[in-house]
């Protein structure tokens, strides 16, 4: 069997002192006049100060109006910004959404046509300006894979762009740079990152290599992101999950994600509930439909998240993994049931028909739903 497994951002830096390196890729990347690409909240707590202090005397501009759940607009007025400014590449400093609206952008900013033309796989078809990721969350894995997904509120749908000329030049990934995530926001962060790892374990497409990385890091998430929940300026805990983060973006960049993710587009695209709250709320129901399809990979999940499983049957096993991941959703204080985000059930019909139609996620999940099935797993997490 050839498996053909691509692991970057072209260049990787980790650690407390990754971001004191950005000087020295700017120069590397000859970028002399970089956006900064971040939300308002970031530049309030002073994050992106810390950032700003690297650039020397460099030029530099900021836009600073990205939004939870990135909306296509914001790309356009981003684009405006890059082009009108002279600039020469970008610096994606913040969670998912900055980084695929950094990202985006250097898709877009050289291209002729509309943004629109660029939605689907393999539709970029050149490299755009260099771009830096520094994520200031542990979950979302941007700053290593070759998507952004956008939300098209016109349509209520979140539409992806997938290409490796995406894949950001650099990654910079510091504990330091979440030290002032919201507990909300590093709770919601931490579950995202825990349903890559298990949906990558999961996904038809898994190698030995993406099972390595998703297995370390559902380990790693399952002791550390309580501690990073309950004390956030527990350093230890806060470089577990980015380093946690980034294996399960490692693995599901190759591996894919499959129906929990695609369950979740409907809620953020026609209720805007932010994509790790989605995740969370679905993952253990989605998971225990999942079950059947694959019990002794539901075993390796129980124990890699704490459970002992010596005793257990596989059927066993897999019921107290599922049991695993509902308890730290609660554990981080996630909120349940999807009435109380303000989702008609009424609804649920149109959204099981629209996330069975995600083929480029569902192709992925070990067990085949329709939307009959899907809309089961929706009334059962209303």
């Amino acid at each position: 069997m050839h498996l053909c497994v691509e692991f970057r951002a072209n260049k990787l830096i980790t650690g407390q002192g990754a971001v004191e390196q950005l000087a020295g890729e700017l120069t590397r990347l000859n970028i002399t006049n970089p956006l900064i690409v971040t939300d308002a909240a970031l530049l309030k707590s002073g994050t992106v100060e810390h950032v700003i202090g690297q650039l020397g005397e460099r030029r530099y501009g900021i836009f600073g109006e990205v939004q939870p759940e990135p909306e296509i607009a914001i790309v356009e007025d981003c684009t405006r910004v890059y082009r009108a400014g002279g600039h020469d590449g970008l610096i994606g400093v913040g969670g998912g959404s900055a980084i695929d609206i950094a990202k985006s952008v250097a898709a877009y900013a050289d291209h002729d046509g509309k943004l629109e033309e660029l939605f689907g796989v393999d539709l970029v078809t050149r490299k755009g300006p260099p771009l830096i990721a520094i994520p200031t969350t542990a979950g979302t894995g941007s700053e290593v894979t070759n998507v952004a997904i956008l939300s098209d509120k016109a349509a209520q749908l979140k539409k992806g762009i997938v290409s490796d000329y995406m894949l950001p030049d650099v990654a910079l990934v510091s504990p330091l740079m979440t030290l002032t995530c919201p507990r909300s926001v590093t709770a919601a962060s931490g579950i995202d990152a825990l349903v890559h790892a298990i949906e990558a374990y999961l996904s038809t497409n898994a190698s030995p290599i993406t099972d390595a990385l998703a297995i370390g890091a559902i380990k790693l998430i399952a002791k550390a992101l309580p501690k990073a929940y309950a004390a956030p300026a527990n350093l230890c805990a806060r470089e577990d999950m980015a380093t946690a983060s980034l294996m399960a973006g490692m693995a599901f960049g190759n591996a894919g994600v499959g129906a929990v993710h695609a369950l979740a587009y409907p809620l953020g695209g026609r209720f805007n509930i932010a994509h790790g709250v989605s995740n969370a709320l679905l993952l253990p129901y989605v998971m225990a439909w999942n079950k059947l399809a694959c019990v002794e990979r539901f075993r390796d999940i129980a124990e890699a998240m704490g459970t002992k499983v010596a005793d257990l049957s596989d059927k066993d096993a897999a019921d107290q993994a599922v049991k695993a991941m509902a308890d730290i959703c609660a554990a981080v204080e996630i909120p349940t049931g999807l009435r109380g985000f303000g989702v008609p059930e009424d609804a649920i019909p149109a959204m099981a028909e629209e996330a069975s139609g995600i083929e480029r996620l569902m192709r992925n999940n070990p067990r085949r739903l329709n939307a009959q099935d899907i809309e089961k797993i929706y009334r059962a997490a209303y």
